[in-house]
């Protein structure tokens, strides 16, 4: 089965990205601040949202305590920036490259609409949620773009494999995805979310992408969890 919701939702974000950074540099600084406010805000009310979704706090507890530890020890963060400064000096001087390309990856990738979506589509073909999904996604990614700038466009890239492979993962193993795994990681990703939100309103600095390895230590834990319940 072709992710075919999924390639649709690829382009969406590819269109609003290339709206939101044709209209980046048409407005004055003090309303790029305060759009940097509001989406502040938002970015904490869909974090809150998500991670109230979470079964055993205890999960998202450690989850996210072994995630930090083991991206500070891999230091996730300063390897990713390396990695991603060449590519930066190509394509563009900002500097919010992969601040952008992260906090897209985060919004558009971990949520419950993302998961339940990708995986109607793989085990019973129904694109709905997923179409919706696009729809949202093409607007706030011109929010994103407007803001960030061209690191959301390459978001589009990891949008189209993980949520694929969900696609295809669901297609081909029905009972990994439990409801209860979808809370977790939708908890985890919510999480991470309000750290982000967190950075957009200059509160404190969170290292957001050092604890992104806390997405596959909930999945690890959850499976752990319910076998031994």
């Amino acid at each position: 089965m072709l992710p075919v919701a999924t390639f649709i939702n690829t382009a969406a974000v590819l269109a609003g990205s290339a709206v939101g950074l044709i209209l980046q540099n048409r407005y004055p600084q003090r309303v790029k601040r305060i759009f940097f406010q509001a989406m502040g805000l938002v970015t904490l009310v869909i974090g809150m949202k998500m991670a109230f979704e979470v079964e055993n706090i205890l999960v998202l507890v450690f989850s996210l305590i072994i995630g930090g530890f083991c991206g500070e020890l891999l230091m996730l963060e300063e390897r990713i920036d390396r990695s991603l400064d060449g590519l930066k000096r190509k394509i563009s001087a900002d500097s919010r490259f992969s601040e952008g390309l992260i906090t897209a990856f985060l919004i558009f990738c971990i949520g419950s609409m993302t998961i339940v979506g990708a995986i109607d589509e793989g085990l019973r073909g129904d694109r709905t949620l997923l179409l919706t999904k696009s729809v949202m996604d093409g607007f706030t990614s011109v929010a994103l773009a407007s803001t960030y700038g061209i690191g959301v466009l390459f978001s589009a890239v990891p949008l189209l494999l993980f949520q694929g492979s969900i696609t295809l993962l669901a297609a081909t193993s029905r009972n990994l995805f439990t409801p209860v795994m979808i809370a977790q990681l939708t908890a985890v990703g919510g999480t991470l979310i309000i750290g982000i939100g967190i950075n957009l309103l200059e509160i404190k600095k969170i290292r957001v992408i050092n604890i992104l390895p806390a997405l596959v230590i909930v999945v690890l834990l959850t499976r752990f969890v319910g076998f031994l319940s």
